[in-house]
């Protein structure tokens, strides 16, 4: 049985793409819960709700990154050591 991680190369681009739009939907869907239990005021507000809406695209492109960088891993395993100078390889 192979075991995640051992670079078997099962990797699908679609199910790849969906999971990582999938974890940025959750961040933004979460973004958007937060601005409106928060309901933002006229001038302080609107800063407070720029700055989680702001958060919440940096937090969708970060998860999208973890999810795709775990499952290429699980998928292909880790990347090989680079060779040291003068080394055969």
């Amino acid at each position: 049985m192979t075991e995640p991680g051992d670079g078997r190369g099962d990797l699908s681009i679609g199910r790849l793409a969906v999971y990582a739009m999938g974890a940025a939907t959750a961040v933004l869907v979460l973004a958007t819960a937060i601005i409106l239990v928060l309901k933002p005021g006229p001038v302080l507000g609107l800063l407070v709700g720029l700055l989680v809406g702001l958060l919440g695209v940096v937090g969708a492109i970060a998860a999208m990154g973890y999810v795709s960088k775990r499952m290429t891993r699980n998928a292909y395993g880790r990347d090989p050591e680079d060779p040291k100078p003068g080394s055969d390889r």
